[in-house]
């Protein structure tokens, strides 16, 4: 994994699951749910046949995941994952959701 920062660390699964659990916290998400997904992000990884993957890269296919499952945890995870500078940020992530 690359981190935004160019240090290099090995993929961890748990870190993965226990940021998308944060995200779907208090939301109908189940847990099967987000072991599917986190599943599927494992194989879009080894099917990329890249040996590093960009922390960006895996965040952003997260997203596309929450988005199909749950869009409040999207905005959740997206908050956190892009880290909003302020609210109108925030709001523009919004926007584009409801555009959607």
């Amino acid at each position: 994994m690359i981190k935004k920062d160019g240090r290099r660390e090995p993929f961890d699964r748990m870190k993965l699951v226990a940021g998308v659990m944060k995200a779907c916290e208090k939301r109908p998400v189940s847990v099967e749910t987000i072991e599917r997904l986190i599943d599927r992000l494992e194989v879009q990884m080894q099917e990329s046949g890249e040996k590093e993957i960009p922390s960006k890269s895996l965040g952003e296919w997260v997203m596309t995941e929450l988005h199909a499952i749950d869009q409040v945890a999207y905005v959740r995870f997206a908050s956190v994952y892009r880290s909003f500078k302020d609210i109108t940020e925030f709001m523009s992530e919004l926007q584009e959701l409801l555009k959607k």
